[in-house]
């Protein structure tokens, strides 16, 4: 956070600031530091990254990053995992994958953590949709349960075998269930 007394930093100015970790985001010109992933929230945004990429990335369909920073619409934010249509990914000219991203993904996934505040992460969501985002997960892990967001319309909570809604272009079939049952580790 910004010390009381001194002006915010613009986000030209966070954005030249070094990265920490866990990463910094930027909203409304203050600094945030999203607290560091733990157990249950590492395992679930690498299985589902996983099975985002496993799907989306050879037929270059779109593809799944985690904890990419995502700078728009005045804030600089870091979503668990942001995918990208594949024609939306910023390439150099000789095909390598840029290191800024100053859009917003076409699919979000947060996974909340204990010490997060549910309305900062769902502020950031809402925020992603207004810049043209078209989907949202909002994960969990304690309720077992998946909060849906979609441009213009109410969300909607999902548990058990409620089927997970995924971009149009995507080829995945998910259940809440089913990404939970991630958590299960053999001993």
């Amino acid at each position: 956070m910004t010390a009381a007394g001194t002006q915010p930093l613009t986000l030209e100015e966070f954005l030249k600031l070094p990265e920490i970790k866990p990463a910094n985001e930027y909203i409304d010109g203050h600094i945030i530091q999203k607290p560091m992933p733990k157990g249950r929230h590492s395992r679930l945004q690498s299985k589902l990254c996983a099975s985002i990429n496993q799907v989306a990335e050879e037929p270059k369909i779109a593809y799944a990053f985690p904890e990419l920073r995502c700078s728009f619409g005045g804030r600089s934010i870091v979503p668990d995992l942001a995918v990208f249509q594949w024609e939306r990914i910023p390439f150099t000219t000789n095909g390598d994958v840029l290191d800024n991203f100053e859009l917003p993904p076409n699919w979000t996934i947060e996974i909340l953590s204990p010490e997060q505040k549910p309305n900062k992460v769902l502020g950031n969501m809402l925020h992603r949709l207004d810049y043209g985002s078209r989907l949202g997960w909002f994960i969990d892990p304690d309720d077992f349960s998946i909060l849906v967001l979609l441009p213009q319309q109410q969300p909607v909570l999902l548990q058990g075998d409620d089927s997970l809604p995924v971009l149009a272009e995507i080829e995945l079939t998910l259940t809440v269930n089913e990404v939970f049952g991630c958590l299960k580790m053999r001993r």
